[in-house]
């Protein structure tokens, strides 16, 4: 998931999985599979990065998940919602 910015100022969070494609129409629009489409402030680089840096994050998870499954230790340390972890 990540969060952007529609042109009114409120923040949206998108299901990076289900974007299309993003397009600068000089505006960035983000088109979902589902048909919907969202303007928002966020460049297409930065749209890019958003979803970089969050796939990122989840493969971050689950590596720790299987060092901790090896060790035998409880997983309960992935549930953080610092801004480290997802």
């Amino acid at each position: 998931m990540i969060k952007v910015t529609r042109l009114s100022g409120e923040y949206l969070i998108i299901n990076s999985d289900l974007i299309e494609k993003v397009e600068a129409t000089p505006d960035s629009v983000i088109a979902l599979t589902n048909g919907s489409h969202f303007v928002v402030k966020e460049s297409v680089e930065e749209i890019v990065e958003l979803v970089v840096r969050f796939k990122a994050q989840v493969l971050q998870m689950v590596v720790r998940y299987e060092q901790s499954e090896k060790e035998g230790q409880p997983n309960l340390h992935l549930l953080s919602h610092g801004h480290e972890e997802v």
